[in-house]
């Protein structure tokens, strides 16, 4: 008898390990969507796939990201000219900070030294001190600057320059323009392979994803996706990568070792920014043209739910994403 109640006071404590983990899992968390269309993020409900809110947030809020420490979620507010920091968990605003000319896309570097601003209309980059958002350099780097890229040590930062259909690299250390380079029409998600030895550029006026070998630089290979690559995002295992092909309404997996297409599958309206579970198991997709988020089954590649949000939904974010490798 004393033996088999030393045995359940054994297994009581693993008990409620697993059933708090069972618990974890099947709770909600909120799923934040900007609607760069309406001044406003909505707020959706992971387990009812419902959208719960939606909060106004600023003029033109197109991308968001993450702080180093996970603790905010940056908003960019591109028209507002400014950057607005949320709960990540809630979507509650926390702080507001004005005087950001014209964020579109925003990064910090891999050093967390730098916070660099793409101003997509403006034509230039701004280069941040990440520590308190002192502006360091403006660069005049016409025209259309779009998404942006750096190398592992943090000594370059690359842009996508969508109308004069362009890469260029800056120097994080002089803050200057080293090198541009030529690609195809509308370059616009940039990726830089895990390997640090190539970039990749969604090159939405035409049907393929170009491969750069940036140090010399020069194209080494045109990856075929499909009509209109976008925008990536890694599907955490450090080898595939996800794009969306925005005019084809598909998303393609790219192998980056074999740096080829290991499968395609059908996202409507317009696929743009993703986000990916932590298990893998659903990819949650931004429909520009039909004010939807698409949620995909991973495993099948069919579509579980489309959940009406704001006009034109752009970024969006959860915390419990695949890591971003």
């Amino acid at each position: 008898m004393q033996a088999l109640m030393s045995k359940h006071r054994f297994l009581t404590p693993i008990l409620l390990i697993l059933a708090n983990a069972v618990c974890l899992s099947s709770q909600a968390e909120t799923a934040i969507v900007l609607n760069s269309g309406d001044e406003s993020l909505s707020l959706v409900d992971t387990l009812s796939y419902k959208e719960t809110a939606r909060i106004p947030i600023g003029k033109e809020p197109h991308h968001l990201m993450a702080t180093p420490d996970d603790k905010e979620l940056i908003v960019a507010n591109a028209a507002s000219n400014d950057l607005v920091f949320v709960n990540p968990l809630t979507g509650d605003i926390l702080r507001r900070l004005p005087r950001i000319s014209d964020p579109y896309q925003i990064g910090y570097s891999p050093d967390k030294k730098w916070f660099v601003s793409a101003s997509n209309r403006l034509d230039r980059v701004d280069i941040y001190h990440a520590a308190d958002f002192r502006l360091a350099k403006r660069l005049v780097l016409a025209k259309v600057p779009s998404h942006i890229a750096f190398n592992r040590d943090s000594s370059l930062a690359f842009i996508t320059l969508q109308e004069s259909n362009e890469v260029a690299a800056i120097n994080l250390n002089t803050h200057e323009v080293v090198w541009k380079h030529p690609v195809g029409k509308q370059p616009a998600g940039i990726w830089m392979t895990p390997d640090d030895r190539h970039l990749l550029i969604g090159v939405m006026g035409e049907d393929y994803v170009e491969v750069i070998d940036w140090r010399a630089p020069k194209t080494v290979q045109k990856i075929r996706t499909g009509k209109g690559a976008h925008n990536f995002l890694a599907m955490g295992d450090g080898q595939h990568l996800l794009v969306t092909n925005r005019v084809a309404n598909t998303i393609s997996i790219i192998d980056q070792k074999t740096l080829s297409v290991s499968e395609s599958f059908p996202a409507p309206g317009g696929p743009d920014c993703m986000e990916l579970t932590r298990d893998g198991k659903e990819l949650w997709v931004t429909a520009r043209w039909i004010k939807k988020v698409v949620v995909i089954d991973m495993a099948t590649k069919k579509i579980k739910y489309s959940i009406p949000v704001g006009r034109s939904p752009h970024g969006i974010y959860f915390p419990t994403h695949a890591p971003r490798l």
